[in-house]
């Protein structure tokens, strides 16, 4: 068996990894490492076995190490599941294209733009290559939003300034 602190040490993809996954352990658990920024949680069982709280300890206990928990998302998890079991989900509902092939992409449930240590494309270009015009009108729509509601704060400021200003100019006269 093969110990590692996170996959991303390895250097390979999630297809690869899915079939040495046997192979890989996580350092120190023996336990497989499982890929994914993506979690389902029985928040009845979490409360009731106070899996927070050991989330809580672990993280504490690794944050002392500035080089432990550099993919907290994955690594935290991984080093706790002796504690807290873990499961890996399909592939389809977190799809990466750094991990997976461009040939699950249509069953894809959520798309990760996860960061290519090949290529560091940014996230917006990224989103706009992979997700293709759908992200663009998406982006173009929240950009809108964005502008009516700076639109809208301004006016209502300018009305709260002026009731202010009347307020205060009141007051002199009465003076």
């Amino acid at each position: 068996m093969r110990s590692v602190s996170s996959v991303s040490e390895l250097g390979i993809g999630r297809e690869r990894c899915r079939n040495q996954i046997s192979e890989i352990t996580d350092y120190p658990t023996g336990r497989p490492y499982h890929i994914s920024a993506l979690f389902v949680v029985d928040l009845f069982k979490f409360r009731r076995k106070g899996y927070g709280d050991q989330y809580r300890i672990f993280y504490d206990s690794l944050s002392k190490d500035p080089n432990s928990l550099s993919n907290l998302d994955q690594d935290l998890p991984n080093y706790a599941q002796h504690v807290v079991p873990i499961h890996s989900l399909p592939e389809e509902w977190l799809w990466c294209e750094t991990w997976c092939g461009n040939s699950s992409k249509p069953n894809a449930k959520t798309i990760d733009l996860c960061n290519n240590p090949l290529t560091k494309e940014p996230k917006l270009n990224q989103a706009t290559r992979v997700i293709g015009s759908r992200w663009s009108e998406l982006d173009a729509r929240a950009k809108m939003l964005e502008e009516h509601e700076q639109t809208v704060d301004s006016k209502i400021d300018a009305k709260i300034d002026a009731k202010i200003d009347v307020k205060i100019g009141s007051k002199r006269d009465e003076l």
